[in-house]
């Protein structure tokens, strides 16, 4: 009797330890280019994660999309230095707009920085962002606290750990100023 409540004991932690892969939460954003799997830090950008994963949990990304690129002048424009955008703006015009901002918490706030692979919220004014979202290629500390219009920066929340190779190949594609000729759809952003 004992040895069977010892090993029961030992599958049952086993299996306890095995549903939290991670410290942090992770999610993975599928497309037809390849995945990318993103550790977000809710310990250091809390309201950001809290917000992002409610939208990632609703399906808010399903069939949403990358239609944005930023290749900065005057540097490499082999796929070393720039941005790729995505979200709901450009798929679902009717939701984007009953999405409320989130609360903006600085990189000063949060001690992230935005260097190669780091997610960030995209936005206008602070306050307005919601479901949109880049990724940085290469180091692009100018969207930290300190710098812009508003020197307020953008909102960094995680970090690209697997799948540079797949955003560097979504920058690739054919556009037409900062904007992909065709769509790279998000086929589902969902928590591994």
């Amino acid at each position: 009797m004992k040895k069977l409540f010892f090993a029961l004991s030992v599958c049952l932690c086993a299996l306890g330890c095995s549903q939290q892969k991670h410290s942090n939460p992770h999610i993975l954003i599928v497309t037809k280019m390849g995945d990318i799997e993103v550790e977000l830090y809710p310990e250091k950008a809390p309201k950001t994660v809290a917000a992002f994963l409610s939208y990632v949990e609703s399906d808010f990304y399903t069939s949403s999309s990358f239609y944005r690129v930023v290749m900065l002048e005057g540097f490499n424009t082999a796929g070393n230095v720039g941005l790729i955008q995505g979200g709901i703006w450009q798929t679902s015009d009717k939701q984007h707009p009953s999405v409320p901002g989130i609360v903006h918490e600085s990189t000063k706030q949060t001690g992230l920085s935005h260097t190669d692979g780091t997610i960030s919220l995209a936005r206008t004014t602070i306050g307005t962002a919601s479901t949109e979202f880049f990724i940085c290629i290469g180091d692009q500390t100018q969207f930290n606290y300190g710098n812009g219009a508003d020197s307020l920066g953008f909102a960094a929340f995680g970090s690209v750990l697997k799948g540079m190779d797949v955003v560097r190949k979504i920058q690739q594609q054919r556009a037409h100023e900062q904007h992909f000729i065709e769509k790279i759809v998000i086929e589902k952003i969902r928590r591994i």
